[in-house]
């Protein structure tokens, strides 16, 4: 990889330390189990998107923020060993790197608990010194793993040099601003955020659909609602009838970070594959989420494009 081109994939988001434990089942409240594994990782969801995209072969950048501490170092040496651009990749003194409290259980379900740190001290200088590069990128990424305004901000500086753009809206708020709608090319959530967002109820592809036309009504041009093992649904302004690409069927043993999995492979597919239907990007993106979900820990699981079937690449 040619790492002087400018990068073609930005992730402007989230970096986390991930204190992981493996549990036979999650705790009740109170209660205190005995784990059968501990480890610390590397996750958050804007690094986790950037890496994958990264490991399929796209030149990416990471816009962040993260202490001045022995995580941040560490996170910092995590991009560069990913060939990930860490020219905007801020430390403060201020606040610790996030961190994430995971807890997986044996049939790969999770529960999770975030501090965001120093991720929400990423503001508009920091933007400013990457505007540049987010202009002449291909896609950028964006979540709400950092502050709302400034996601917003990076979407807009990448939607008014059209630039296209994926929307991520994770952890979700229920009164998210208008724009966030109007400036994401590709709106793309789970179910559960589409129920926040919507306030309909998504149990299978066809609440999905509903949803996704809600979000449609609200400003979106194109809409993802991805349902894990059950795949993923499409609607768009273009052709509003929902579309259900299913996925293979695998067994879990870890799901944690599958959703940015997904996204980091749309994101690489955009950049380098224009010429494939949304379809065909999204069942490409299923297929790469679905090896992730085969093995342990959130980056750790993120398949390397050498590492995969490269029909998949044409």
């Amino acid at each position: 990889m040619d790492r002087d081109a400018p990068p073609e994939v930005i992730v402007v988001g989230s970096c986390m330390t991930d204190l992981v434990s493996v549990t036979p089942r999650l705790p009740k409240a109170g209660e205190t189990i005995h784990g059968s594994k501990f480890f610390i990782g590397f996750g958050g969801k804007g690094a986790n998107q950037c890496i994958q995209a990264a490991r399929l072969g796209a030149r990416t950048a990471m816009v962040c923020k993260v202490g001045e501490d022995s995580f941040g170092n560490n996170y910092i040496e995590n991009f560069k060993n990913n060939d990930v651009c860490t020219d905007f990749v801020a430390q403060t003194a201020a606040a610790a790197t996030g961190a994430a409290s995971i807890i997986v259980n044996a049939e790969g379900q999770n529960a999770i608990v975030i501090v965001a740190g120093a991720n929400l001290l990423l503001d508009s200088g920091d933007l400013a010194k990457a505007s540049g590069a987010i202009g002449g990128a291909k896609v950028v990424v964006c979540q709400l793993e950092i502050s709302p305004q400034m996601s917003l901000e990076a979407l807009k500086m990448a939607h008014n040099s059209g630039v296209k753009t994926i929307f991520n809206p994770a952890p979700a708020i229920s009164d998210l601003e208008d724009e966030f709608f109007t400036h994401s090319d590709i709106f793309c959530c789970n179910e559960s955020e589409a129920e926040i967002l919507t306030k309909i109820s998504v149990a299978g592809p066809d609440d999905a659909g509903r949803a996704g036309r809600a979000l449609l009504e609200r400003g979106c041009h194109l809409v993802l609602v991805t349902l894990g093992g059950e795949g993923c649904v499409i609607v768009s302004k273009d052709d509003p009838t929902p579309k259900h690409i299913a996925t293979n069927t695998v067994t879990a043993v870890d799901t944690t970070g599958a959703g940015d999995s997904f996204i980091g492979a749309l994101a690489f597919y955009l950049a380098h594959c224009p010429h494939l239907s949304m379809e065909e990007m999204v069942k490409r993106s299923n297929h790469i989420a679905s090896v992730s979900v085969q093995s342990a820990g959130t980056q750790t699981s993120y398949p390397y494009r050498k590492n995969l079937p490269q029909d998949i690449f044409s």
